[in-house]
């Protein structure tokens, strides 16, 4: 299922955050392609690598003796801020496309529930709670983990909370046939997480995906249970915002004569 729009009601607040967060991974993956033959070494050197955070020691220094040299990257020290890297990189364009798709379509009102510096805040919160997730489940792994899908997990989950009726324009795979469906979020978004969560399942009794990487299941689990029960506490204090002036709009001119 892609989601391609949706309804929730009228937005108060210009989501100049999540817009910044999407350009912030536009550019961080514009310049791993730069990276050409490269790119994996930069992938190891600020995703996030689970064995070397349980240990608190940078990954290229772990697996110094592993690596190319001279290894063209240096780990930021200390090595958790690897968990904030991660959170802007990612794998190819499916990747991107498909986290950015849901970005756009589902924080801006999250947003505007937040606040601007609560959304930040909720959104990083996320994230980091998502790596850790990944880590607990494989804390010896030596696989990279990246991406923005455990933060995005968050927002979903607390979109869910706020706007569970509003409909979401979907696109709806089955099989060879495509069709076009108008879905509430809470359906959506509910099937999306079962989803995550029993391939999460099946994941740890695969050893060969374990083994070769793949999707971080659990790192989607996490933030998304994260944001939940971020959203659950928080919304008796977060009422829809009163009409505010960072909402740009254009004049209106029903009383112009033409």
């Amino acid at each position: 299922m892609i989601p391609l729009s949706d309804a929730p009601g009228e937005r108060r607040r210009f989501p100049f955050v999540n817009y910044l967060l999407i350009a912030i991974n536009i550019v961080v993956f514009l310049f791993e392609l730069q990276q050409g033959d490269q790119v994996n070494n930069f992938i190891f050197a600020y995703g996030v690598v689970p064995a070397a955070l349980t240990h608190n020691i940078p990954q290229t220094i772990l697996f110094a003796d592993q690596l190319p040299q001279p290894f063209p990257f240096q780990t930021p020290q200390p090595v958790w801020l690897t968990i904030f890297t991660s959170m802007f990189m990612h794998a190819g364009w499916l990747h991107i496309g498909g986290n950015m798709l849901f970005l756009y379509i589902f924080g801006d009102n999250v947003e505007d529930r937040f606040g601007h510096i609560g959304y930040l805040v909720f959104y990083l919160l996320c994230g980091v709670v998502a790596s850790l997730a990944q880590t607990l489940i494989d804390p010896n792994s030596t696989i990279p983990s990246l991406g923005a899908s455990g933060a995005i997990a968050g927002v979903l989950a607390a979109y869910a909370v706020f706007f569970p009726a509003a409909r979401v324009r979907t696109l709806i795979f089955l099989g060879i046939f495509i069709t076009l469906a108008t879905v509430p979020a809470l359906i959506l978004i509910g099937l999306w997480f079962v989803l995550q969560f029993f391939d999460g399942v099946i994941s740890l009794s695969n050893q060969a995906a374990a083994s070769t990487g793949g999707v971080a299941y659990f790192a989607h689990v996490g933030g998304f249970v994260a944001g939940l029960l971020i959203a659950l506490v928080l919304r008796p204090w977060l009422k829809p915002p009163a009409r505010i002036n960072t909402y740009p709009r254009w004049p209106t001119y029903s009383n112009a004569r033409w």
